[in-house]
């Protein structure tokens, strides 16, 4: 038999309770009064190998991911009101379009619900901040997919002080009580946080500076974020140390090598999927007679 390419489950080498991010991967850089280096997001924990093996990894596995995403549509079709929602969280550069793109692009789009949240549109404000959320979430037999979420509003929100501390900071309670409910109605959750070092981000931001065709994904306020790292990293600590339960566990990615996160998650999706134990659904109809009606038509 081969030897494994993970010397560890992938759900233990990326679990996040417990994690000290530190300053999520910059190295020994001091900024302030914080020492930045618990996290290196250049690793690749519990895989054995390289970038090359990595990559043909990841061919070989796409299949399987698709194929337990469509047992997981056709039984949805058949009423199964389970699904399973991928949560993307991670400063801008991180990977998530990545995820989608390369990961999500793998399975079939018809079972696929895919939300990008952005800033609060005005109707969005009028409302709790949960409300364009509960709008998104997948049904049964969706694989769901969040490119940020409800994690911007004690990220974002706390970062730029868009709302008192008191405010944000019973948010945490109230998101933990939210995803109980949502995988007691049958949401499988798998929560995870990329993690990009300020020297990768720079070097992406400047591919997009030099390339017309990447000028689309370039926003200033980007580099302004930057300047925000540490706040960031607090409140990125915060979310994991609070909000990681086990019926909604999160995971932290590095993501400065795009090949590992990327196989990362598509093995995190394939681990949610198997503990489903999905089969393939039974026919509603009488399978003989069926084909003795197609043979006489």
């Amino acid at each position: 038999m081969a030897k494994s390419p993970w010397s560890t489950p992938i759900t233990e080498a990326l679990r996040a309770d417990g994690i000290e991010l530190g300053g999520i991967g910059l190295g020994d850089i001091e900024l302030g009064d914080i020492e930045l280096g618990a996290f290196d997001t250049s690793a690749t924990p519990g895989f054995r190998g390289d970038k090359k093996s990595g990559e043909r990894l990841l061919a070989e596995r796409g299949p399987v991911l698709s194929d337990l995403q469509e047992k997981l549509f056709a039984n949805g079709r058949s009423g199964d009101p389970r699904n399973v929602l991928l949560v993307l969280q991670g400063m801008d550069t991180a990977g998530k379009g990545g995820i989608v793109r390369h990961v999500i692009g793998s399975v079939d789009p018809q079972g696929v619900d895919h939300a990008a949240f952005g800033v609060p549109t005005a109707e969005e404000r009028r409302h709790h901040y949960l409300w364009r959320i509960r709008k998104r979430l997948p049904r049964g037999g969706q694989l769901g997919v969040f490119d940020r979420s409800h994690y911007e509003d004690v990220l974002v929100v706390r970062v730029h002080e868009l709302v008192p501390p008191d405010v944000w900071g019973r948010r945490y309670d109230e998101i933990n009580r939210f995803e109980r409910k949502l995988t007691e109605a049958g949401t499988t959750l798998v929560k995870v946080a990329m993690f990009v070092s300020l020297d990768e981000q720079k070097k992406r931001l400047a591919e997009r500076l030099n390339r017309p065709d990447k000028y689309w994904k370039f926003d200033p306020d980007d580099i302004a974020e930057r300047g925000h790292w540490p706040a960031y990293r607090e409140a990125y600590q915060d979310v994991l140390d609070r909000t990681s339960t086990e019926y909604a566990p999160w995971y932290a990615v590095p993501a400065d090598r795009k090949w590992y996160s990327r196989l990362a998650v598509t093995e995190l999706l394939i681990d949610a999927l198997r503990r489903l134990e999905l089969d393939w659904p039974a026919a509603q109809f009488d399978v003989e007679e069926q084909k003795r009606r197609l043979a006489a038509s």
